[in-house]
C-alpha cells in the first residue's frame, strides 16, 4: 500500500493524455494530434504568406527597376544561347555579344517601324470606317423590332463604356505605372538594354555571389535549383517565341489573304500578346475581328473569326501540349490562374511574367525537394582560386 500522495500514471500516447508529476493533464498534450498539426501547418503558411507579402510590396513599389530587369532577364534567357553558340564557333565573347545586342535592337526598332508607318497611313480610314460602322449599327437597332429610342442607345453605350474602362482599369493602370512619361519609357528601356549586356557578360559571376549569400549548408541546393530554372526560362522563353511566331504568321497571313488593312501590324499585336499564354492571342486577336468587321462587313468578320479560333486551336492542343507542356510542365488551370492573379496585382507586366515566374518556380522547387542537390555538392570557384594563389 503505498501512502501519501498518488504518484502519476505513465499513460501511453494512445490514451490521448499524459499526467504531469502533480496529476494535472499537461496543456500541449491535451490538445488532438489534428489540431497540433493544424496548427503547425497555420503559423508557417502564416510566415510565408507575410513574407510573399513583402515581397509583393516591395516589387510594386520598386517596379521601375524591376520591370526592365525582368525584361532584361527574359532577353538574356533568350540570348545566351546564341551567344553560347557563336562562341563555340570560335568567336570572341565580345564580338558575340555585339552580335547579339545589335540583332535584336535592330529586329525591335524594324518591327516598331512597320507598326507605326502602317498605323500613321491606315489609322485615318480606319476612323472614318468605325464612325460609318457605328452609325450604319444605331440605324439597324432603331429600326428593329427591340424599338429602342435614342436615348436607350446612348445610355446602353455609356454602361458599356463605363463597364469596359472598370474591367479594364487594372491593365491600363499596369501599363501606364511602366511607363506613364517619355522619360519614364526611355529609363526603363536603357535599364533593359545595360541589364541585358551585363548579364550576357558577367551572368555566372552575378550567380555565384547570389550563391555565396545563402549559408554554406544550402549552396549546393541553392545552386542546383538556380540552373534547373535558368535551364526551364531559357526553353520557354525559345518555346514561347515559336508559338508566338506561329500564332502572328497564321492570324496575320489570314487577314492578308482577306485583303484586310494593317495586316502587318495586326500580326506584330498577335505576336506580342502571344507571350501572355491563352488569353494573349484571343485578345489580340480581336483587333482583326473587329477591322474585318468594319472594312469588309460581317461576313468577312465571321470568317476572320473561324480564322483566330482555327489558330487557337492548334495552339492550345498542338503546341501548348506537345511544345509547351514538355518545358513548362504547369497544368493549364495554374497558367490561366497565374496568368489572372498576374494581373490583378500588376497589370500588363504582371501577367506577362506570370507562366515564366510559376514555371522557373515550380522546376526550382522539384529540384530541391528531389534532393538531387545531395549527389553534386557545390565548390566556390573563389575559393579554388583563393587555395591556388595561396
Amino acid at each position: 500500500m503505498i501512502f501519501g500522495r498518488r504518484r502519476a500514471r505513465a499513460v501511453t500516447p494512445a490514451r490521448g493524455f499524459v499526467e504531469a508529476s502533480d496529476g494535472r493533464m499537461r496543456v500541449d498534450e491535451a490538445v488532438p494530434v489534428g489540431v497540433r498539426i493544424a496548427g503547425a501547418w497555420a503559423w508557417r503558411l502564416l510566415v510565408i504568406a507575410g513574407v510573399i507579402a513583402i515581397f509583393v510590396f516591395l516589387v510594386v513599389q520598386l517596379r521601375l527597376i524591376v520591370v526592365p530587369l525582368m525584361v532584361a532577364v527574359l532577353l538574356a534567357a533568350l540570348l545566351v544561347p546564341f551567344v553560347t553558340f557563336l562562341q563555340r564557333h570560335r568567336w570572341p565573347k565580345w564580338l558575340a555579344i555585339t552580335v547579339a545586342e545589335v540583332g535584336i535592337l535592330a529586329i525591335v526598332s524594324a518591327l516598331v517601324y512597320l507598326v507605326v508607318v502602317q498605323v500613321r497611313d491606315g489609322f485615318p480610314a480606319l476612323q472614318e470606317r468605325t464612325i460609318e460602322a457605328v452609325g450604319t449599327f444605331r440605324e439597324f437597332l432603331l429600326t428593329s423590332p427591340l424599338q429602342l429610342t435614342d436615348s436607350q442607345l446612348t445610355d446602353y453605350l455609356g454602361q458599356a463604356v463605363q463597364s469596359i474602362q472598370d474591367n479594364s482599369a487594372v491593365f491600363v493602370t499596369g501599363a501606364l505605372s511602366v511607363g506613364s512619361t517619355a522619360g519614364h519609357v526611355l529609363i526603363g528601356i536603357l535599364l533593359v538594354l545595360f541589364a541585358n549586356l551585363i548579364l550576357l557578360i558577367d551572368g555566372g559571376g552575378i550567380w555565384g555571389w547570389v550563391v555565396r549569400l545563402f549559408p554554406r549548408n544550402a549552396r549546393a541546393a541553392v545552386n542546383g535549383s538556380g540552373i534547373a530554372g535558368w535551364t526551364t526560362l531559357t526553353r520557354f522563353v525559345r518555346v514561347q517565341v515559336f508559338v508566338a511566331a506561329v500564332d502572328a504568321v497564321g492570324i496575320g497571313g489570314i487577314a492578308l489573304i482577306l485583303q484586310l488593312p494593317l495586316a502587318i501590324p495586326i500580326a506584330v499585336a498577335v505576336f506580342l500578346g502571344s507571350f501572355i499564354p491563352i488569353v494573349g492571342a484571343v485578345l489580340t486577336g480581336t483587333i482583326a475581328v473587329f477591322i474585318a468587321l468594319v472594312y469588309q462587313g460581317p461576313v468577312i468578320a465571321l470568317i476572320m473569326l473561324a480564322g483566330v479560333l482555327l489558330v487557337q486551336q492548334i495552339e492550345g492542343h498542338v503546341l501548348q501540349p506537345l511544345v509547351m507542356g514538355a518545358v513548362v510542365k504547369v497544368h493549364p488551370l495554374a497558367v490561366v490562374l497565374a496568368v489572372g492573379a498576374g494581373g490583378f496585382l500588376a497589370g500588363i507586366p504582371g501577367a506577362l511574367f506570370a507562366v515564366p515566374i510559376v514555371a522557373t518556380v515550380n522546376t526550382m522547387a522539384a529540384y530541391v525537394s528531389s534532393g538531387a542537390w545531395r549527389e553534386t555538392p557545390y565548390s566556390d570557384p573563389n575559393a579554388k582560386d583563393v587555395t591556388r594563389n595561396a
